[in-house]
C-alpha cells in the first residue's frame, strides 16, 4: 500500500509501505480521510516522533474491507471512525473504566502505525460505526468531538447555566456545540480571531468576545450581569486563556482545562486566590474515553452527527490535501496564521 511516512524530522514521504494484516478480533479499514491533530505537528516538525520511520494519523474515517476471526459487531462495508487509544484493559485504571489514564497503553498514529495510509487495522472494539448520511469528512472529526464531550462530562456539566469557551479552535467549537445540545442559558466563545468568532456564532454561540479588545473583560462579565460563568472550558492550551479562566469563573463554578499548556504557567498570588475565594472546582480532561470502551462520547458523536444536531461546517476545514501531499500540508504549520481549522488528508479513489 501507499502511506505518508515520517522518515525523519520534517521529512514526510509518500511511499510504498507494508500493508497491515487483519488478525482475530480486528478489522481492516480502507482510510478515506485522516485529519492532522495538533499533537502531530511536533512529531513532524520538532523531533517529537517516538521513532522513525512512522506513519502518523489518528483522526480518521473509512470503510471496513475485511474482518478478522471472531468479529461480530462490525461488517464489511460499514462506515467507521476509529478510537485511537489501545488501553491494556488490565490495570486498575482500565478496570475502573478510566482508559485515558492507562499507564500501559499504546496509541494508533504515535506508538504504532496510524491512518495516514491506504489501510489501517484496528481492534473491533475501536471501530465506531456511523450512518451513511454522515460524510467521511465528518467521520474524521469524531475524535476532536469526543475530546470536547469528555470535558463536559468531567466538568459535571448541567444545563441552564452560563458557559464560557476559551478558544475557538476545533475542540472549542465542538465544546460549544455540546454545551448547546445539553442545554445552556448562554454560551460565550472567546478568541483572538474574528473569523473563528464568526464561525462560533454560526454554530450557535449566543455571544462572542475578541480578547484583543481593551474592554473585553467588562464585556464578558456583562453577559452574566457581573456574576461570571458557571462553567468555564479552556480549550486553547494557551497561558493567557488559562489565566483568564480563573478571572471569568463565577463563585461555586466548574472550570475544566481541556487544552494542554506548552509553556510553564506562573500564577500571581492574586490570580490564584480566585480559586479559594470563589470556591470553584478545577479539573483537567485527558483524551475521550469511558466505560464501556470506547464510551458514550463516541456513541453520542455518531448519534448527533446523524441527527444533524452536531453540526459540520465547511469553516471547520482549513485545507484539504491528497495523502500524497502530506509533506506540503505539514509545512503550512510553519507559517504563522496559515492554518485556521483542520487540515484533512484525503485518499483519492
Amino acid at each position: 500500500m501507499k502511506a505518508a511516512v515520517v522518515c525523519a524530522n520534517e521529512d514526510v514521504r509518500y511511499m510504498d509501505y507494508e500493508e497491515p494484516v487483519t488478525r482475530p478480533g480486528t478489522v481492516k479499514v480502507r482510510v478515506r480521510v485522516s485529519g492532522i491533530c495538533g499533537s502531530d505537528i511536533p512529531r513532524v516538525l520538532e523531533n517529537g516522533a517516538h521513532f522513525y520511520p512512522i506513519v502518523l494519523g489518528h483522526e480518521f474515517s473509512g470503510e471496513v474491507v475485511e474482518i478478522g476471526e471472531g468479529v461480530t459487531k462490525v461488517k464489511v462495508g460499514d462506515r467507521v471512525s476509529g478510537a485511537p487509544l489501545l488501553p491494556c484493559l488490565e490495570c486498575i485504571d482500565c478496570q475502573n473504566g478510566n482508559y485515558s489514564l492507562c499507564n500501559h497503553y499504546s496509541f494508533i498514529g504515535s506508538r504504532e502505525q496510524g491512518t495516514n495510509a491506504d489501510y489501517v487495522v484496528i481492534p473491533e472494539r475501536n471501530a465506531v460505526v456511523f450512518d451513511k448520511s454522515v460524510s467521511f469528512e465528518q467521520g474524521a472529526m469524531f475524535e476532536p468531538s469526543t475530546v470536547a464531550l469528555h470535558g463536559l462530562f468531567l466538568n459535571e456539566y448541567k444545563g441552564g447555566k452560563n458557559v464560557a469557551i476559551l478558544g475557538g479552535g476545533t475542540i472549542g467549537l465542538f465544546t460549544l456545540q455540546w454545551a448547546k445540545i445539553f442545554g445552556s442559558r448562554k454560551v460565550v466563545v472567546f478568541d483572538i480571531d474574528d473569523e473563528r468568532l464568526a464561525l462560533a456564532k454560526k454554530l450557535g454561540a449566543d455571544e462572542v468576545v475578541n480578547t484583543t479588545k481593551d474592554n473585553f473583560r467588562e464585556t464578558a462579565m456583562g453577559y452574566t450581569d457581573g456574576r461570571g460563568y458557571d462553567y468555564v472550558f479552556e480549550t486553547a492550551g494557551a497561558a493567557p486563556t488559562m489565566y483568564m479562566a480563573f478571572e471569568l469563573a463565577a463563585k461555586k463554578s466548574n472550570v475544566c482545562f481541556i487544552g494542554t499548556p506548552h509553556v510553564t504557567l506562573e500564577f500571581s498570588q492574586k490570580l490564584w486566590e480566585n480559586l479559594n475565594r470563589k470556591e470553584f472546582k478545577l479539573t483537567g480532561s485527558w483524551m475521550s474515553y469511558s466505560a464501556p470502551f470506547p464510551g458514550k462520547e463516541w456513541e453520542l458523536t455518531a448519534h448527533y452527527f446523524a441527527t444533524g444536531q452536531l453540526k459540520f461546517d465547511e469553516g471547520l476545514i482549513a485545507h484539504r490535501f491528497p495523502m500524497s501531499k502530506a509533506q506540503e500540508a505539514f509545512q503550512l504549520f510553519k507559517v504563522p496564521g496559515a492554518v485556521k481549522g483542520k487540515i484533512l488528508l484525503v485518499n483519492e479513489d
